[in-house]
């Protein structure tokens, strides 16, 4: 018996080893601690929890009906955060992919169930049906790394994204950066000198978890979100992808929404 998660979705073809193998392979290329790794994952948890106390990720999620036993459950908050958590503990956890590594449990993202949906329009269909949109794609790109460190791909999508939509990176306002683990994570904001204020302000995939084939964009809708609340004109979200290819999209927040 195959378990199709594991050899569809965690499982690199190419290099014929899991994905945390790679991220052990990115802390090690790129000199990451597993110190920085569990900081961020500490931080992670802790911006989701503090987010879903305010209820700020009420407005993007659809309570989902389970019925079990003839009982009904609606589940409407993400189950991944955790107040427990805290840097103690993380440090308390096993390597799992390497016995001399550094990635853990704690620092990779949690394997979730989850769907996100947003709705693409062109400009004709947009004004046909006098539609009003809530942002407007400024660029999307993509970029291949080598598959044994597939993590760093946003390293290279984002400076691409950026000289493509015509910006800076000073001019965004929030920057999603899926935290497939914290290694890759971690290499990315480093190098790319991104202001931590501004990334993955309400956690990212160590928190709120890493639906194969739904991040993407579970990152979009999260982040169209917190633009509408914070009135912030340019947004850009990035990601990995198992095999070495990863995206990055730059959005532009209509502002009479």
């Amino acid at each position: 018996m195959v378990d199709s998660l594991l050899h569809d979705g965690l499982h690199c073809a190419i290099m014929n080893y899991h994905m945390g193998v790679t991220a052990e392979n990115v802390a090690q290329d790129y000199h990451i601690s597993r110190e920085a790794q569990d900081a961020l994952a500490f931080e992670s948890h802790r911006k989701s929890l503090a987010a879903q106390e305010e209820g700020l990720f009420d407005a993007e999620i659809v309570p989902v009906e389970i019925v079990k036993k003839g009982k009904s459950t609606f589940v409407s908050k993400d189950e991944g955060p955790k107040p427990e958590t805290t840097p103690e503990i993380l440090a308390k956890l096993k390597p799992v992919f390497r016995e001399d590594g550094t990635v853990t449990a704690g620092n990779a993202s949690s394997m979730n169930d989850g769907a996100a949906a947003v709705v693409l329009v062109s400009e004709k269909k947009l004004k046909e049906l006098s539609l009003t949109p809530l942002a407007e794609i400024k660029s999307i790109v993509s970029y291949g790394v080598e598959p044994r460190v597939m993590g760093i791909g946003p390293m290279f999508a984002i400076p691409k994204v950026l000289k493509d939509a015509g910006l800076k990176k000073e001019d965004v306002g929030v920057f999603e950066v899926n935290e497939a683990f914290a290694a890759q994570c971690v290499a990315v904001i480093r190098d790319l000198d991104l202001p931590k204020e501004l990334v993955n302000p309400v956690g990212s995939g160590i928190s709120l978890g890493h639906p194969v084939g739904c991040t993407g964009i579970r990152l979009i809708v999260t982040m169209l979100h917190h633009m509408k609340r914070n009135q912030i004109r340019y947004g850009l979200a990035s990601l990995c992808v198992g095999g070495g290819p990863a995206m990055a999209t730059v959005l532009e927040y209509c502002t009479n929404t």
